[in-house]
């Protein structure tokens, strides 16, 4: 499933599309995704205009001129084509591409500007939901969501305070969206390593000093794979069909039996399944 870096790569490249722009056409192929879709979704978004396109944890927002939000989901495949006059729009450098499917072009947005954007979906795990704007942050979706991670509201206090007396591990309350919104699995593993914090040891243990150095990590390793346009992970694509690479430079994930690439460390990386998913993770300083 596509973690923030990926979702916020599709939204800046969305934007400069979709933003301040009506929508004079719109085309649903099926009644349902993962989810139906909301009655009259057709009709509710046809002539509205898009004021601007935000995301929130690992949703798109489209804040809509009728008091409405259109809510996206990516799901597991979930990816958008945008089509223009000039060609395809590239929301950053990639190394390599798939070719969309026609069959799987579930959502089709066409603006007054003449531009084109098309959802795709081959697993349909993806949704989409029209909300109401003024009661959104009360909707189940988005009630229980803990600080963006890339926002002055989530800092070493916040660790410090969702940590104390836990026992769990640090992984786990991370990947707890109630700690922190829209951290994944793949972005989790790199943070901890490089702030040598073992993803076992009970989160109540972990000094204050960790926990300075921790959040900084956990924002410095997004920022990296937004700039880098994200990671590629089986079949998911930015908005333009292109794969991210950022993960040429993970230094954790996936590197099982590689050397640890902290400095001054001579470890290894290790794995083991931890609630069900895979833990990389340095077995010599990550403690």
């Amino acid at each position: 499933m596509p973690e923030l870096p990926e979702v916020e790569t599709v939204r800046r490249g969305l934007a400069p599309v979709l933003e301040g722009v009506r929508l004079s056409r719109v085309l649903a192929r099926r009644p349902d995704l993962r989810f139906p879709l909301p009655p009259d979704f057709v009709q509710r978004l046809t002539g509205a205009t898009i004021l601007r396109l935000d995301r929130r944890a690992k949703y798109l927002l489209g804040r809509l001129d009728r008091d409405e939000t259109l809510v996206m989901h990516l799901g597991m495949s979930g990816r958008f084509d945008i089509s223009r006059a000039e060609g395809q729009t590239r929301p950053g450098q990639f190394h390599s591409t798939v070719a969309p499917d026609a069959k799987h072009a579930h959502i089709v947005f066409e603006t007054e500007a003449g531009d084109r954007v098309t959802y795709y979906d081959p697993r349909r795990f993806g949704y989409m939901a029209l909300i109401g704007t003024a009661t959104l942050d009360q909707h189940p979706w988005f009630a229980g969501l803990g600080p963006e991670p890339l926002s002055d509201a989530f800092d070493a206090a916040r660790l410090l305070k969702v940590f104390a007396g836990r026992t769990q591990g640090p992984k786990t309350l991370l990947l707890d969206q109630r700690t922190v919104a829209g951290l994944g699995n793949i972005y989790v593993c790199e943070a901890l390593n490089r702030a040598r914090i073992s993803p076992f040891k009970p989160a109540g243990q972990v000094s204050a000093a960790r926990l300075a150095v921790l959040a900084p990590e956990i924002k410095a390793v997004l920022a990296e794979a937004i700039a880098a346009g994200g990671s590629t992970l089986r079949d998911f694509a930015q908005t333009d069909g292109a794969l991210g690479y950022f993960q040429h430079s993970f230094r954790t994930y996936d590197r099982e039996g590689e050397r640890c690439r902290n400095d001054g460390c001579t470890g290894t990386i290790g794995r083991e399944i931890q609630a069900g998913r895979s833990t990389f993770f340095c077995r010599k300083c990550q403690r």
